[in-house]
């Protein structure tokens, strides 16, 4: 119960830096994604060269960001397994920031780093 209450408050946290900063940040992100290797969810090189633009991912986001409209999670069984661990973190993160969450996934796939 302690861990649980230590992880909720440092979520809490990065949620606030998120909110707060100028630009969308991505150190959330961290705990489920890497440039380029899968960890708990795709890859972010798979996810930019699926979607091919920050607008064609910004439009998913803004559609509701249902999981069969989600290029990736989709059709590969391994993710649209995943896809309701993504579900709260697009509510809490990314709506109502989609065009800055979708610019700053191709910065970073562009960077090579998150």
């Amino acid at each position: 119960m302690k861990e649980s209450l230590k992880l909720l408050v440092a979520t809490a946290g990065l949620m606030a830096i998120s909110a707060t900063a100028s630009a969308f940040s991505t150190a959330p992100c961290k705990a489920c994604h890497a440039i380029d290797h899968d960890v708990v969810g795709p890859a972010w090189k798979t996810v930019a060269d699926a979607y091919g633009s920050a607008d064609a991912l910004a439009a998913v986001f803004k559609s509701g960001f249902k999981v069969e409209d989600r290029k990736i999670a989709g059709s590969e069984p391994k993710f649209k397994s995943k896809a309701a661990i993504m579900t709260p973190q697009f509510n809490n993160l990314i709506k109502g920031h989609e065009d800055e969450a979708a610019k700053a996934l191709f910065d970073a796939v562009k960077a090579g780093k998150m």
